[in-house]
């Protein structure tokens, strides 16, 4: 009997991988470096619930917040191979070698890229006390007020940090970075005038925005966002500059290619499924889907920039 050509296929693929067949067969956790409830565990649960429903089986998501998400990094770089358990984190994985070149891992060695899974742009944005209307404007008033005009970060190291400091040495002005211990706290005192001006994740920024309590300056990716299409672009006042927040999956190092492919497989899927995508689309996530080379070409360019910046502004954790 001849079979049909694409279950063939389906055979020789199931024959020449034999553990993508039967992976998953248990539960997977899904470790998030951070506190729930933001972006990256947005991010997670939302894979997680639609490849648990692709797969037949839990992907399980686990907060191991703590050390600037090196708890967490940690746990997975130290698993076993196998595919059961992964990690989901932003681009502090290209931050921290640069802050902690002690951590008991190397981003490098000791990982394997799965996909960029997605990126949110960094907005920055100013109270409307602030004259400023346009980062030319913000330039000017921050050469006039050298060192008086603030900026607020979620803590020593962070990509909000980053982001100020990247605007700082890119725009050659020199602004107070006030820090905080965690994203609400700095955004509650931007929104309150105790601080002049955010440079966060847009997603955590636009409802702000848009109800007035703060006013949109630029948009730290390449393009225009789509939610604010009125907004521009640093890069059209700074060339080049780029700032963005992106939300990667990582198995541990030594991972089974075959495993790999399935998850890279049901991570593309998962992203493109309607009600994840929707979900997604409302919290301002770009949704990628990138190739494991692609991924490594991202990882390798954050890599070079920070190093660039830590180094110049000479951070040190703290």
């Amino acid at each position: 009997m001849k079979l049909p050509t694409a279950l063939w296929l389906s055979l020789v693929f199931l024959a020449a991988f034999p553990a993508a067949a039967q992976y998953p067969e248990r539960t997977v956790r899904l470790i998030v470096p951070f506190a729930p409830s933001g972006g990256t565990d947005i991010m997670a649960r939302a894979l997680a619930q639609r490849m648990a429903e692709s797969t037949g089986r839990q992907f399980v998501v686990e907060n191991r917040p703590g050390g600037n998400a090196i708890i967490g990094t940690e746990a997975v770089a130290k698993a076993a191979p196998d595919g059961y358990t992964l990690l989901l984190t932003t681009n502090i994985f290209t931050i921290n070698p640069w802050l902690h070149p002690r951590a008991p891992f190397n981003v490098e060695r000791d990982f394997a890229p799965v996909t960029l899974a997605g990126a949110t742009p960094n907005l920055l944005a100013v109270h409307p006390s602030i004259p400023a209307k346009s980062v030319k404007e913000l330039a000017a008033l921050a050469r006039a007020q050298p060192g008086r005009l603030t900026i607020a970060a979620a803590g020593v190291g962070t990509p909000s940090h980053l982001a100020a400091e990247l605007l700082k040495q890119s725009a050659r002005v020199d602004l107070l970075v006030v820090h905080y211990k965690g994203t609400g706290a700095s955004l509650n005192d931007v929104v309150g005038g105790q601080v002049a001006l955010s440079f966060g994740t847009l997603a955590g920024l636009a409802p702000f925005v848009k109800s007035g309590r703060l006013r949109a300056l630029a948009v730290g990716g390449s393009k225009r966002a789509a939610s604010l299409p009125e907004v521009p672009t640093v890069a059209e006042t700074l060339p080049g500059f780029e700032v963005l927040t992106w939300y990667g999956l990582f198995a541990p190092a030594g991972t089974p290619g075959e495993i790999l492919a399935r998850l890279h497989a049901e991570t593309v899927k998962a992203l493109a499924s309607p009600d994840v995508k929707q979900r997604l689309d409302a919290q301002g996530f770009d949704i990628a889907g990138s190739t494991p080379e692609q991924f490594v070409e991202v990882i390798r360019r954050d890599l070079a920039r920070w190093k660039k910046v830590v180094a110049e502004a000479r951070i040190r954790p703290e």
